[in-house]
């Protein structure tokens, strides 16, 4: 579905907008997201109506992002929905409200000159100028040109995945941020970059994507260990959450530099379905909080005798967190790590060695998510804060917000095919279109991809 029409002609600026299998799923979990953390406002009170213009803007911004089909309004689409995230960060946020939004404005807007600059390269290089996705796609850059544009773009999105070390924003802005916003950066905003790096360095750049790809894999396994020791070692329950959303996001990267569809579908899957169990965890951190008032878990303790729904909600939605079986996480990583395990695409020995890294990552995952509820739920009750704070158990608007979460997560655990029957057929074609770019570049070019490595990963065989 593409409605395109021409908006500024001295730049060749169309207003170019389309879904397709891959952007599909995004655009139904954005507006899932955005409607369920609108509901999640209601405490808000200051400045409702200026709250609410910025979050539908937020909104606005990131379903353009996995709409448009014009590389120039992608730039501005990925620009606006910059400003709403630093005002609702800056007016209500914590303490530290203004650092955060300075660091993440900073972090954001810094790479994204490097998406202008690509856009530009790639719109005026050969005879045509145009900033049409497909045409764009259908160019024939040389491996040169296609290395730069990759590594600009990886820059970019990386901050928005994000990669290691282009982090540090993301835990600082969760640190600081209310329980709405944090459903909106954990549920849509990283995936932003997600859906960038397959539609643009995936699709667009495929002899690129094959030399690259080994340090994707590695740069993923990075992020499993070391956001998953990082989070391990926080006190404060937000920046222990937001450094295990950095960690699950490793797995999509993983999924994008396998050359199988399994890898790729799971990268999908895993996009939603971290979208919608970032967004429960977030959630429920935002309404302990509003009860506790306290962010650091050895204040807490023993709350689940007062809070029992919450407590219930909470260790639900870790067990997702946590990959359980019968939940979409378990499907998702499972994907990723069979289609990592099975790609022919790397050696046996680089393979074998990811895949026991990215198990000790999944091995990790399960012990800070069951200290953190631990921490927070069982032991004996902390008696300052029984005399400090009231605690009341979960109203029945919070436990429906949880209860529509938990729906797909469950559904899409127990039957995943409602989900990637969606977008089988566009990562078929594009997995098929990325191994056949390869294999040719493979007898033209003078670098193999995939054999820099020390390993001596072969090239990719024609499937």
């Amino acid at each position: 579905m593409v409605e395109s029409y021409t908006w500024v002609s001295q730049l060749d600026l169309k207003w170019s907008v389309g879904v397709d299998g891959l952007s599909m799923p995004l655009v139904l979990l954005t507006g899932f997201i955005t409607t369920l953390a609108i509901l999640a406002s209601w405490p808000v009170t200051l400045k409702p109506r200026l709250f609410y213009f910025l979050m539908l803007a937020m909104y606005s911004g990131q379903l353009g992002v996995f709409v448009v089909q014009d590389m120039l309004l992608f730039f501005f689409m990925w620009e606006l929905e910059l400003i709403p995230v630093y005002l609702l960060l800056s007016i209500w946020g914590g303490k530290r409200r203004l650092y955060a939004a300075t660091k993440f404005i900073l972090y954001t807007a810094g790479g994204s000159l490097f998406i202008l600059v690509a856009a530009l390269a790639m719109a005026f290089y050969g005879d045509t100028v145009t900033f049409d996705m497909s045409a764009l796609a259908a160019k024939d850059y040389p491996l040169n040109f296609q290395l730069f544009m990759y590594v600009a773009f990886l820059i970019a999105y990386g901050v928005k995945l994000p990669i290691i070390p282009l982090h540090t924003w993301l835990p600082d802005a969760h640190g600081e941020a209310t329980a709405p916003v944090h459903m909106l950066l954990a549920g849509i905003l990283l995936k932003m970059g997600g859906y960038a790096l397959l539609r643009m360095n995936v699709g667009m750049l495929p002899e690129a994507h094959g030399v690259i790809a080994p340090l994707l894999v590695i740069l993923g396994v990075v992020n499993i260990i070391y956001a998953a020791l990082t989070s391990f070692a926080q006190p404060n329950l937000k920046r222990k959450i937001a450094y295990s959303s950095i960690s699950h996001m490793g797995f999509v990267m993983i999924g994008l530099a396998s050359f199988t569809n399994l890898g790729l579908s799971g990268a999908v899957l895993q996009m939603v379905s971290h979208g919608l169990i970032g967004a429960s965890l977030f959630f429920l951190v935002g309404a302990t909080y509003d009860r506790t008032h306290t962010l650091i878990l050895s204040e807490m303790g023993g709350v689940g005798q007062k809070m029992p729904k919450i407590f219930a909600m909470f260790t639900t939605c870790s067990m997702a967190s946590l990959a359980l079986p019968g939940m979409s996480g378990f499907v998702a990583e499972l994907m990723v790590f069979v289609g990592f395990a099975t790609s022919d695409a790397y050696s046996f020995n680089f393979k074998l060695l990811m895949v026991i890294l990215m198990a000790i990552g999944v091995i990790l995952t399960p012990i800070y998510l069951l200290s953190m509820l631990r921490e927070i739920f069982y032991g004996p009750e902390n008696k300052e804060l029984n005399e400090k704070e009231v605690l009341i158990d979960a109203e029945p608007r919070e436990v429906f917000i949880i209860a529509c979460l938990l729906v797909p997560i469950i559904g899409f655990g127990l039957y995943p095919k409602l989900l990637t029957q969606v977008y089988d057929s566009t990562t078929l074609r594009l997995t098929d279109h990325l191994r056949e770019k390869v294999f040719a570049m493979n007898d033209t070019e003078s670098v193999q991809p995939l054999a820099w490595l020390p390993l001596q990963a072969p090239v990719i065989p024609k499937s």
